[in-house]
């Protein structure tokens, strides 16, 4: 039996200082990740300091958006709608925590390639999302 996906509610995210950007990008339908000039890493949050060497020379990078399900669970019983919860490694090499939409939950794989996507909050805030590609 196929488990469809339904549309849910999405608590607000408490934004922190310089997470502007961040949720600009993604009402604009683009995925922002943070790339030290420095060392050359990506990650995720975009954030001032690199999480690998500390450098404050930081830059905001559009990611492909784009990568492949590291891990996920369903969950049939947090509420009054199942859901997905996954790691997502996009293709940069940043693993975001994020949910997987748009499709029946019971194909979901680990391996799978997804591309972004974004969903609104309950107070109107994009956030991004992953659907299989």
């Amino acid at each position: 039996m196929a488990t469809a996906y339904q549309e849910r509610k999405m608590r607000d995210t408490s934004m922190n200082p310089g997470d502007q950007q961040y949720f600009e990008a993604a009402a604009a339908g683009k995925l922002i990740l943070g790339k030290c000039s420095q060392c050359g890493e990506h990650h995720h949050y975009p954030r001032a300091l690199c999480p690998f060497c500390f450098s404050d020379k930081v830059q905001l990078a559009q990611a492909k958006g784009t990568g492949e399900i590291y891990s996920y669970s369903v969950s049939r019983r947090a509420g009054p709608v199942v859901y997905c919860i996954a790691y997502v490694k996009l293709d940069e090499g940043v693993t975001m925590l994020t949910n997987i939409v748009d499709c029946d939950l019971d194909t979901v794989k680990i391996g799978q390639k997804v591309k972004v996507t974004f969903k609104n909050t309950e107070g109107g805030v994009a956030m991004p999302v992953f659907a299989p590609a």
